[in-house]
């Protein structure tokens, strides 16, 4: 299937205050879109100006959430060339979305270059100032106008682009959190490990009570014995326990976070012990008091790395490392950024130049 370039009407400039620059709010001259019919398959394909959709009111996702999306980004480097960091793992994850939420797979080689061809084309928007990067989204969404609980036969699916600023307005800096025995992100057998809108839907009440009482982000419990520890807001969570890096493993539960896969990465290769284990709340709240967890970040494509800096579980506070960011949180940041950035040599093959 070749992709159409169809001409753009009006040209808008990039924003020219980067540092400015809000997550998500403003968004590029083209967008990539194509559609899928049973019996078809996928078709249509094209780059076409940034434009709404109309949809049926009785499309399929409006009513039972058949949705999918991905996030990755692209950067500016040092010499100014544009860069995508791991982008084919993103789509292979969108395919394991798509699988789980009955929806039609994309042919990976297709999909990738359907996400260069844009960038390369949109590649002004790319901004330049340290931290800044242009996030991709892919996203598929049901359009069949059916009031049925089946998959659909219909798909819309568009790749969009907003440049972003630096997720720390003020700097990396660590983040308090609350840990909820109350709310529960996923259940096993549950859509915990796919990127689709429903189980950010559902971490908003949660959320909302986290401000509340003064905090950033939630840590979510297991839902079976409200007690192990599985993912904080919409990142995956590490801790530095006893001298390894403990994460929660891939139980279909929590997602498969592409940051996730190269800070273990990483973190072998400086010699530390990985243990893909679930801490329960009552290590963190100890561990932090007996000096067994030395440090905790979040990780994840729109903040690289999130140290944390306190932990509430109901009615007891605990603080890591007197408010400063922990030495292996800030070598780690340090690290893929200066990956991303060019600034540090690529040995995992993890950058895509355009």
């Amino acid at each position: 299937m070749d992709i159409e370039v169809l001409p753009l009407a009006e040209y808008k400039t990039p924003p020219k205050n980067e540092a400015n620059l809000v997550f998500g709010k403003q968004f590029s001259n083209r967008m990539f879109v194509m559609e899928y019919d049973g019996g078809r398959g996928w078709h249509s394909a094209r780059i076409q100006p940034y434009s709404s959709f109309t949809l049926d009111p009785a499309a399929v996702v409006l009513h039972y959430a058949q949705e999918i999306f991905e996030g990755l980004k692209a950067f500016r480097r040092q010499d100014g060339a544009v860069a995508l960091f791991r982008p084919r793992d993103n789509v292979k994850r969108f395919n394991r979305s798509a699988d789980r939420m009955c929806m039609p797979e994309v042919d990976e080689n297709f999909f990738l270059k359907a996400i260069t061809d844009l960038v390369r084309l949109e590649s002004d928007w790319v901004p330049h100032n340290e931290g800044t990067s242009l996030y991709i989204r892919p996203t598929m969404i049901a359009t069949e106008p059916i009031l049925g609980v089946k998959p659909a036969e219909k798909y819309l699916c568009y790749i969009i682009l907003s440049p972003v600023g630096a997720y720390y307005k003020g700097g990396l800096a660590p983040v308090k959190i609350w840990i909820s025995d109350t709310y529960v992100r996923a259940a096993p057998g549950g859509t915990g490990e796919v990127k689709t809108g429903g189980n950010y839907a559902a971490s908003l009440l949660a959320a909302r009570e986290a401000a509340q009482r003064g905090c950033d982000q939630v840590l979510w419990l297991d839902a079976v014995h409200r007690k192990f520890v599985e993912e904080v807001g919409s990142m995956n969570i590490c801790f530095l326990y006893d001298g390894k890096v403990v994460t929660s493993p891939l139980r279909g539960t929590i997602l498969d976070g592409i940051t996730r896969r190269s800070v273990l990465t990483l973190v072998d290769e400086m010699g530390y012990e990985i243990e893909e284990r679930a801490l329960t709340v009552d290590e963190i709240m100890d561990g932090v008091e007996n000096g067994r967890l030395k440090e905790a970040f979040g990780t994840g494509t729109a903040v690289v790395i999130s140290p944390v800096g306190q932990f509430t579980y109901r009615d007891r506070t605990v603080h890591l490392n007197g408010g400063h960011i922990g030495e292996l949180t800030q070598k780690l940041y340090n690290t893929l950024t200066g990956i991303q950035y060019g600034k540090i040599p690529d040995v995992h093959g993890w950058v895509m130049p355009l």
